[in-house]
Formats: structure tokens, C-alpha cells, sequence
């Protein structure tokens, strides 16, 4: 009897919510308090938080998303009427912040860890994205929006690991291209400038969904893709791996040997069982093979060239030492 109380409940909250337009919203968000110290908390079952922050929490955390700064938390109160993620298309979505509400839309989808979505209105983040029935549409973050695919993956799946196929791809026109190939990942066929034509038999329609098919897949999978390269159709066939950077996280392809930067190319960590690099926190990352680089862009395109062997040359207190990486 209880729990038909409650559903009955839940559904006359979300009846009203829908005819209350974004102001319910807007209340809900504040009954919730979601807005907390420049981060999200959201209730997402009666006894679970959804935790978009940039520090870590002092709490007890059920689970982690390092390259989108998620976090699932114990709620230490239950609240009655949890977010739901609606993964049906919505015709309508708002930026909500405190008491502030702006209709928008997506202008351009997220493209995998790297691209983060846009949103065609501006505001204060991090900030929910809303339907008016107040379901979870995404999160405005300092980087762009996470869109609601990747929280519906965090809250469904037991373990943070995204699969990878050694590719970062774009947009061109009205094609999927190619502009990195991980000199890493062993066995990796495929070339910069590579025109993906379709995955596991089915046409390729923009970066952005090729990207979830590939970040979504499970790690051992095995797939099938069509690519052109130059005036040549090939297909090719590659197994899922594990995804090492992107997001917050640095995406140099450095990362699968355990070493990350910030923006400015400076270590911020290093993996146990690397370690033998001779490697410090804070060692500033100067030229690759030879040549200058001043951010992740220029490190990831200049190393993309040489897989069999990078020399890396670093700087630490004003003394320069090599490191070289196979």
C-alpha cells in the first residue's frame, strides 16, 4: 500500500511539475538543494546522489567518472522525488541555476570526452539542462554541457570504463573524419584523415553518435568498420579497448603509458607501474622527437607520428633530462 502511495505520489508531482512549466523546476531544484558550492548534487533515487564536482567529496563514494567529474553518493536524507533521465528526445530544455531559468537548445552534441556539447543560452555554471516535467536533459559544466547519454551511462553501468578503438574523430562537412590515431594502442589500422563510412554495419551519421557507439562498447568487443582512405573503400576489424584519457582528464595518447599534463603540458600524474620514467609531478614537458609544443593539441599530433619510439624532452627546476617512450 505504501509504495502505491508513493508512485501514485511521484506521478502526481511530476503531472504537476509538467503543467507548472520550469518554475516547478526551479522549486524542485531548490527542495533538492542542488546547488551546492559550485557543484551539482542530484537526487537520483531516493537514497543515491548524482555529484558533478570539480573537488572530491568528503563522503562515501560509490563510484567515480574522472573524465566527466561524476560522482555517486549515499544520500544521507532520502528525497521523495529523485531526477529521472528521460532518453526520449525532449522538444523543449532549459538552463535552470538557482532562481534563474533560460529556454534553450543544443546547438552542437557532444563529441565523445573531448568535445563537450553547447548549449545556444549562457549561463552560470555548473547549471542544470531541464525538461519542463523537471527530467535530467544534461549538466552545464566548465567545459561545455554533458548530455544526458553520458549521465544515463555513469548511473547504469557498475564500473566507470569506456572503450576506445584508438581514434579521436570530427565533423567535416557532411562526413566523419579521422584527426588522431593513437601510435600506442597496438594494432591500430587506422590513419589520420580516414573517413568513417560505417560501424558494425550501419551507416555512420556525425562524430558525435560514433562516439558513444565507440566510448559505450564493452572493453574485448569486437567490431567492424567501413572506412575510405584516399580513393580506396577498406574494412577493417579492431577489438574495444580501454579508453585512458579525455574530458578533465589530458588526451595526449601519453596516457596510456601512464603519464598526464595539464593545459600547459606540466605532469600532474603518473601511474605506479610507470614510474620508471624518472618522472615527477609538476616536470614540464618541453619538445617531442625534437620539436617544441606548447600544449595537448601540438603534443598529440607531433607523437602521433612516430610509433615505434618518442623522445621526450622535460624540464624540472631549470634542468632539462630526456625521456624516451616505446
Amino acid at each position: 500500500m505504501f509504495r502505491l502511495f508513493a508512485l501514485l505520489s511521484l506521478l502526481f508531482f511530476n503531472l504537476y511539475a509538467c503543467k507548472g512549466g520550469y518554475a516547478s523546476c526551479v522549486q524542485k531544484a531548490q527542495d533538492a538543494k542542488v546547488f551546492q558550492n559550485n557543484a551539482l548534487y542530484i537526487p537520483v533515487k531516493q537514497d543515491k546522489i548524482l555529484l558533478y564536482s570539480r573537488n572530491i567529496p568528503n563522503t562515501k563514494i560509490l563510484k567515480y567518472d574522472p573524465f566527466l567529474s561524476l560522482y555517486l553518493l549515499q544520500a544521507t536524507k532520502s528525497f521523495a522525488y529523485p531526477y529521472d533521465i528521460n532518453m526520449r528526445l525532449q522538444l523543449g530544455t532549459a538552463l535552470l541555476h538557482v532562481k534563474q531559468v533560460k529556454e534553450g537548445k543544443i546547438l552542437k552534441h557532444q563529441i565523445g570526452l573531448d568535445t563537450f556539447a553547447r548549449y545556444n543560452q549562457q549561463m552560470k555554471s555548473p547549471a542544470l539542462i531541464s525538461s519542463s516535467c523537471c527530467s535530467l536533459e544534461g549538466l552545464l559544466c566548465s567545459k561545455g554541457v554533458i548530455q544526458k547519454e553520458y549521465l544515463h551511462h555513469f548511473l547504469q553501468t557498475k564500473k566507470v570504463v569506456y572503450g576506445d578503438i584508438g581514434i579521436r574523430v570530427k565533423n567535416e562537412k557532411q562526413y566523419v573524419i579521422v584527426y588522431a590515431s593513437d601510435p600506442f594502442m597496438k594494432y591500430n589500422p587506422f590513419k589520420r584523415d580516414d573517413c568513417i563510412i560505417s560501424f558494425d554495419n550501419k551507416k555512420v551519421k556525425n562524430a558525435a553518435s560514433l562516439m558513444q557507439k565507440i566510448l559505450f562498447s564493452r572493453v574485448g568487443s569486437k567490431h567492424v568498420l567501413k572506412i575510405k582512405r584516399a580513393s580506396k573503400f577498406l574494412t577493417l576489424k579492431v577489438v574495444s579497448k580501454k579508453r585512458y584519457g579525455g574530458g578533465y582528464l589530458s588526451d595526449t595518447f601519453l596516457e596510456q603509458k601512464g603519464i598526464y599534463f595539464d593545459k600547459n603540458l606540466h605532469v600532474t600524474h603518473i601511474y605506479k607501474k610507470f614510474q620508471g620514467y624518472g618522472l615527477n609531478i609538476g616536470d614540464k614537458l618541453i619538445q617531442v622527437n625534437g620539436v617544441r609544443v606548447k600544449n595537448q593539441n601540438e603534443l598529440r599530433r607531433y607523437i602521433e607520428n612516430f610509433k615505434n619510439y618518442s623522445s621526450l624532452l622535460f624540464e624540472r627546476n631549470k634542468f632539462q633530462f630526456f625521456v624516451n617512450i616505446k
